[in-house]
């Protein structure tokens, strides 16, 4: 078996990257990727097998824009 390791192979990019660990998509951005992309689509059918439980089961999604202002 094999398995290809990812990730910065200097400090500097270890630097970058965590940058992105304080970015928030706004619900605007979200909602647009969900149109793009719906939830639940497979672009690749060589990764399909697992389906991960928040696209199994629509209740664990992201809550809609309705119910996000009501709370």
């Amino acid at each position: 078996m094999t398995a290809a390791i990812i990730g910065p192979r200097t400090t500097d990019q270890f630097t970058d990257l965590l940058g992105g660990s304080t970015v928030a998509l706004d619900d605007a951005v979200l909602d647009r990727i969900d149109t793009l992309v719906p939830p639940g689509s497979n672009l690749n059918t060589a990764d399909s097998g697992w389906v991960p439980p928040a696209l199994a089961e629509p209740s664990l999604r992201r809550r809609s824009p309705t119910d996000r202002s009501a709370a």
